[in-house]
C-alpha cells in the first residue's frame, strides 16, 4: 500500500515507518500523535463538543515504551491476557503515531482496557470517527481476523477517504489492505 496511513502493522507486520511529526494532543499534554492524525483527532473531537469528556489514554509510543508496557502487562495480567491485548514491541500500531486509545472520563481510567462504550458523547464519538479518518480497529467478531481481542477504545487513523470505505464495507484494515492488494494485482 503506497499510502503511508494504511500501513498494515499487526503481529505478521512490523512497524516500518518511524512518525515523521509528532504532535502533543491538546486534551492530553503528555500524549503525541503524527500531526495529521492529531489534527484530525482535535477536529472530531471540537465538533462533538467533547470538552474533557474523552480521554486520551496512550498515543504514541516508542519501541522501548512498547517493551514496557507488554513486560509490565505479563507481569500484572499475565499472558493470556497481555497476548489478547497488547501487541508485541515491534508491532504496535502506537509506534506509528497514527493509534490512539480514548477511554470515557471516569474517576478510575484504566489504562489498558479502558473504558469507551457505544452510547453517549462516545456514541457521537463514533458515529462522526470515519469523516475524520478514524476507524476503530479491533471490532467485536473480528477476532480471528485482527488477532486482538475486541477493543472498543482503539482508535487508527487512516484518512478519510479510506475509513469511510472501510465503514461502508466493514471492513478491518487487514481485510481492506488485502482488498486493496488483490484489486492491484
Amino acid at each position: 500500500m503506497k499510502d503511508w496511513r494504511v500501513t498494515l502493522v499487526n503481529s505478521s507486520n512490523r512497524v516500518v515507518r518511524e512518525p515523521k511529526s509528532l504532535m502533543r494532543l491538546q486534551v492530553e499534554d503528555h500524549e503525541l500523535m503524527e500531526r495529521e492524525a492529531a489534527e484530525a483527532l482535535m477536529a472530531l473531537l471540537k465538533e462533538i463538543e467533547a470538552g474533557d469528556g474523552i480521554v486520551a489514554v496512550s498515543g504514541y509510543r516508542s519501541e522501548e515504551e512498547q517493551k514496557e508496557v507488554y513486560a509490565q502487562s505479563l507481569r500484572e495480567n499475565g499472558a493470556e491476557f497481555t497476548k489478547k491485548y497488547v501487541a508485541l514491541p515491534g508491532h504496535s500500531e502506537h509506534q506509528t503515531g497514527l493509534a490512539i486509545d480514548l477511554g470515557e472520563r471516569r474517576e478510575y481510567v484504566d489504562y489498558i482496557a479502558p473504558e469507551f462504550p457505544y452510547t453517549g458523547l462516545c456514541g457521537r464519538f463514533r458515529e462522526n470517527a470515519a469523516r475524520y479518518g478514524f476507524i476503530e480497529r479491533y471490532p467485536k467478531g473480528k477476532e480471528d481476523i485482527t488477532g486482538i481481542a475486541h477493543e472498543p477504545w482503539h482508535f487508527r487513523y487512516v484518512g478519510r477517504e479510506h475509513a469511510e470505505a472501510m465503514q461502508r464495507e466493514g471492513l478491518t484494515l487487514e481485510e481492506y489492505c488485502e482488498r486493496i492488494s488483490a484489486n492491484n494485482a
